[in-house]
């Protein structure tokens, strides 16, 4: 875990060593440019108080959501391990404040919302596999590697004395601090009266000690009428970009928005009724997402870890685990208040530099949310197994499932939509502003960079509505969508991408990312307008007890 790093350490130590120099006037020169150029970055995020009305909430309430700040913190300092390693060694060799800055926002010296590319001269490219795995570990060594758990989501693998490798659960390679977490999840769950709550506290604090998931995931399926939500652990596989097998450490500390969340309940009686009416042959329809799946509002007060990275979380759909989500389904939590930041800080600036005058009227907040929304519910939706019955799509298309599946998310997200207008589910508004708002969405998320499995999957649902001439370019320089043939375009994506993940075809989906997941010259010429714009690429957040006043 160390090794990587001890590398960074020396390389940055170098080059703060040689900045010393005779030649002052050319170093000064350098510094200062690094300086204007890293402020530029950090400026590139648009700072958002996480503050929210908590008057309703009890004491004991209160006292839970201090405690469970104190956990988030942990599971941040775990994720910095997980994607780097030594934190403190790692900010400690930057002197410049913005530099540093940057470095914090993106858990280390890579620009995760510029494909990776590292900002602090002397760094090499950002390891694959992170942390996860040995620095100089190859494919072909994993995979004679002969130990059932090297692909569990809760192991990392280490190289012993002897040069081989060997697999070690998080709660042995964490110890000291998922031990901490333990203790401080159990005092929260004394507090809380909800039993929902209470229970998964208790069995997640189990959890984080033994690597085991499953029993405290079902737990969270159930908890229904908790005024707080409390995401923590090893979530999402994203860091992991050499096989997507391994979950990084994140939390979140939600409050729930019940005059929202009543609006949304009927949608998830509608779940089984929408997987059957999938555009796609029947044997890739037969699972019946689970029954219990809710959706739900929220203001979230804290991210911490992998969802705080770079571009942040407006939505969760979880859990990931495919055994719960078929036996339970999912919870669809939409983060209203990052997502209405989004949305008027980036959303519409970009639709107004880059969506035709005539279609700017359809970019609607209400639109967005949907799509969102629906974004996650998609993720429930589909197919979990192969219908070869040689394991999950998740194992079949390995490092490329986080794309496919993004992409998956965001275009059947928006076939249910339209599905839903037509059932007369959703009456507001109108087909088209989802439409132009998921176009526009497309431009937010791209810009991302192809590093970033969103970015990627928001590139080869654009190169595929481009092509079908669903999305246009004008002479003018700005993008239309056709509602006559988007409709068709939906269905016909929905389908092939379906149909990938059913069979577990990786040559396939790795063709098609490799052709299509990159942005196109003249687009990216467009993107750059945006930044000539100072449109911010994303979020970051003023957040903390202070700014509860907890």
């Amino acid at each position: 875990m160390k090794n990587l790093a001890l590398i960074l350490a020396f390389v940055f130590t170098t080059v703060v060593v040689s900045s010393c120099g005779s030649d002052k006037k050319k170093d000064d020169q350098k510094t200062d440019s690094t300086v204007v150029s890293m402020k530029d970055k950090v400026n590139e995020y648009a700072v958002v108080e996480l503050k929210v009305d908590i008057s309703h909430l009890s004491d004991k309430e209160k006292q839970m959501l201090s405690i469970m700040f104190d956990i988030a913190d942990i599971m941040d300092e775990i994720y910095w391990m997980q994607t780097l390693g030594d934190k403190t060694g790692f900010l400690d060799t930057i002197k410049d404040p913005d530099t540093k800055r940057f470095a914090e926002i993106n858990y280390g010296p890579w620009d995760r919302l510029g494909d990776n590319k590292p900002f602090i001269d002397g760094v090499g490219e950002k390891p694959l596999g992170a942390n996860f795995y040995p620095a100089d570990m190859t494919k072909e060594e994993f995979e004679k590697l002969d130990n059932k758990d090297k692909t569990s989501q809760y192991t990392i693998i280490k190289r012993k004395e002897d040069g081989s490798l060997e697999v070690v659960w998080f709660h042995e390679a964490y110890k000291a601090q998922l031990t901490k977490a333990h203790d401080l999840m159990l005092e929260a769950a004394a507090l809380a009266d909800d039993a929902g709550l209470k229970k998964y506290l208790e069995l997640r604090a189990e959890a984080l000690i033994t690597s085991d998931y499953y029993a405290s995931d079902m737990a969270w399926m159930d908890m229904k009428t908790s005024n707080i939500d409390f995401v923590v652990g090893p979530i999402e596989n994203y860091e992991d970009a050499l096989f997507n097998y391994k979950a990084a450490f994140e939390s979140c500390i939600l409050i729930k928005d019940a005059d929202w969340s009543k609006k949304l309940e009927r949608f998830a009686k509608l779940l089984p009724d929408l997987q059957k009416q999938l555009p796609v042959d029947e044997k890739y329809k037969k699972e019946v997402p689970g029954a219990d799946s809710d959706m739900n509002v929220y203001s979230i007060v804290y991210y911490a870890g992998d969802c705080n990275g770079g571009g942040k979380t407006i939505a969760i759909n979880l859990p990931n685990d495919e055994k719960v989500q078929l036996n339970k389904g999912t919870r669809k939590l939409q983060l209203k208040n990052s997502m209405q930041a989004k949305f008027d800080q980036i959303l519409v600036p970009i639709a107004n530099v880059l969506m035709d005058p005539s279609q700017r009227e359809y970019v609607k907040f209400d639109a967005f949310f949907q799509n969102v929304m629906f974004h996650e519910v998609a993720h429930g939706l589909g197919i979990k197994n192969t219908i070869d019955g040689k394991g999950t799509v998740r194992e079949a298309l390995k490092e490329l499932y986080s794309s496919i599946e993004e992409g998956k998310a965001d275009i059947t997200g928006l076939y249910l939509v339209t599905k839903l207008r037509e059932m007369g589910e959703i009456t507001d508004g109108d087909i088209k502003d989802n439409y132009v708002a998921f176009v526009a969405g497309i431009f937010r998320s791209v810009r991302f960079g192809a590093a970033d499995s969103h970015g990627t999957a928001n590139m080869m649902c654009f190169n595929f509505l481009m092509e079908q001439g669903a999305i246009s370019r004008n002479d003018k320089g700005f993008y239309l969508v056709n509602f006559d043939k988007m409709p068709v375009a939906v269905e016909t994506l929905v389908n092939k991408i379906i149909t990938i993940q059913g069979n577990g075809d990786y040559a396939t989906a790795k063709k098609w990312i490799d052709s299509d997941g990159v942005i196109p010259e003249q687009l990216q010429k467009d993107l750059n307008k945006l930044k000539e714009n100072k449109i911010p690429v994303d979020i970051v957040f003023k957040q903390g007890k202070n700014v509860l006043e907890l």
